[in-house]
């Protein structure tokens, strides 16, 4: 190599002159960022100058302009007032018949006691001990447990701690009356609201309806009153919480000045499946004890202290395509055995419904900068080029917390990925999961209480709770916080949030 300097300098100096690489040097996010902020304040940046305009423009008028301008007034009375009558009427029928604000005052998350915890190695042994599994099912349920996502500390009943399991009705009645009554507890106990308060009751528990049902076991228990406007919800899967709170928000809506209470559950004591059929197996290595109840109400009173707002509720259902209608499926395998089964379709048939319930969701929540680039890719695809990729709106612009059901690590990891979603994102989803295992509809709300637990929601954030359930089913909720939101007392994270995110193995 030569060491003439005067080449070494032509070098240099040629090297200088070259422009930067704008595709290393900028980070393209920020690009992105500034065109979100500079569409969203497109209105207010055009009115600016016009308020310019006529602030000089006022300030240039003297006495006798603005004499002149009331003179004119005057002599168009009749106009002015029927201008006036036609504004406050409008607004009296706009006031009246908008949609009144639901807010959530709290909700509670029950935490089962320490000795229904359930460990890998208990899990096996007990189902070796029932002798109803033959060695490949074993071997199957063990995998399902370590790639599933869950951890060594979520519980099963009672009933399924015993050897042989013993599930009755009664040990069933007894697992439910646990799980709501000890949610509802707390509830009452944290927000100090009597039981005759509540004017509405939605309970939901997909696969145990016994007679009298759920929602007349928490009137009797409570004693509420007798016109209060109760609701059992049954055989709708993982994501009937969402229903239940959309169903709670139309009533809201006609009935005035009152609460509603959710109540989410599942109960696992009689539907345990003792075969050997690998699709009605995967249930019991995912579903554990869990329910929350949450209190709503319409009473502006109550926005002072309340956590959240409603703002939207999105349901998607695809039963009409006979595949999504039997993805996820109750009945007996061949032995007379009754389970779950789960299809193997249920992975695309769950993207399909998400796919449908957030091209309606878009545009109700995603800034006019996101919807304005979706629409432009879907022209230029459209009518340019068929073979185009269609562009993923960007919905971390419009949401600052998910809460996607925890059904288990394969339904998490495909939402993180087409959503495009970083990985503090799902962190709530996984933890839960982990935690408490899959706790069908109540699961968005132990993320919830994760989230809060970590000190992360802020005044103005939004939540986007999803949940996808039998039938098939996708449904979406949205929160605004209405204040910076602390964990309420006894939160199910209250002595663990610390050990929280962990490593979670592949």
């Amino acid at each position: 190599m030569s060491s003439d300097p005067s080449i070494n300098g032509g070098v240099e100096i040629h090297q200088s002159r070259r422009l930067p690489d704008f595709l290393q040097s900028v980070n393209l996010k920020y690009v992105k960022l500034g065109y979100h902020y500079l569409i969203t304040h497109l209105l207010t940046l055009c009115l600016i100058p016009l308020m310019a305009v006529i602030v000089i423009e006022a300030s240039q008028m003297n006495p006798d302009d603005i004499h002149q301008l009331w003179l004119h007034l005057q002599y168009n009375l009749v106009s002015v007032i029927i201008c006036s009558s036609i504004v406050a009427f409008g607004s009296t029928v706009y006031i009246m018949t908008r949609p009144r604000p639901v807010y959530l005052v709290d909700y509670s998350c029950y935490r089962p006691p320490s000795h229904l915890q359930v460990r890998f190695h208990q899990f096996m042994e007990h189902s070796k001990l029932t002798g109803d599994f033959d060695e490949s099912s074993l071997e199957f349920q063990r995998k399902i447990l370590e790639r599933s996502g869950i951890g060594e500390e979520t519980y099963v009943p009672e009933a399924m701690h015993c050897i042989p399991p013993r599930p009755s009705m009664a040990a069933a009645r007894e697992e439910a009356e646990q799980v709501m009554f000890g949610a509802l507890d707390n509830l009452f106990a944290n927000t100090n609201i009597k039981p005759k308060d509540i004017g509405i009751l939605v309970v939901n528990c997909s696969l145990f309806n016994p007679t009298p049902s759920l929602s007349a076991m928490i009137v009797n228990k409570y004693k509420l009153r007798g016109n209060i406007r109760s609701f059992n919800l049954g055989g709708m899967g993982c994501s009937a919480g969402v229903i239940a709170i959309d169903l709670a928000r139309d009533m809201l809506q006609v009935h005035r000045n009152t609460y509603a209470v959710v109540v989410s559950t599942e109960n696992i004591t009689q539907n345990w499946y003792f075969g050997n059929k690998k699709s009605m197996l995967i249930p019991n290595c995912l579903f554990r004890v869990g329910g929350a109840a949450i209190l709503l109400s319409n009473k502006a009173s109550e926005r002072h202290r309340a956590k959240y707002m409603l703002v939207h509720v999105v349901r998607t259902h695809r039963g009409a395509d006979d595949k999504a209608f039997r993805c996820v499926y109750q009945e007996q395998d061949d032995k007379g055995k009754t389970g779950v089964s789960l299809s193997k379709d249920l992975m695309a048939i769950a993207g399909g419904a998400l796919k449908t319930n957030i091209t309606t969701l878009g545009p109700l929540v995603l800034p006019i900068s996101e919807q304005l680039l979706f629409f432009a890719t879907l022209v230029a695809k459209k009518f340019f080029n068929a073979k185009a990729k269609p562009y993923i709106p960007d919905f971390k612009l419009a949401f600052d917390h998910f809460c996607i059901h925890a059904g288990g690590r394969a339904v998490i990891d495909e939402l993180e990925k087409n959503l495009q979603l970083l990985p503090e994102h799902v962190e709530a989803s996984r933890m839960a999961l982990h935690r408490f295992g899959n706790t069908s509809s109540s699961s968005i709300w132990y993320e919830l209480a994760y989230t809060e637990a970590k000190g992360r929601m802020r005044k103005g954030n939004r939540v986007w709770q999803i949940a996808f359930g039998s039938g098939f089913k996708c449904n979406s909720a949205v929160w605004e916080a209405l204040r910076k939101v602390k964990p309420s007392v006894n939160s199910p994270w209250e002595d663990c949030i610390h050990k929280y995110p962990v490593q979670i193995d592949v």
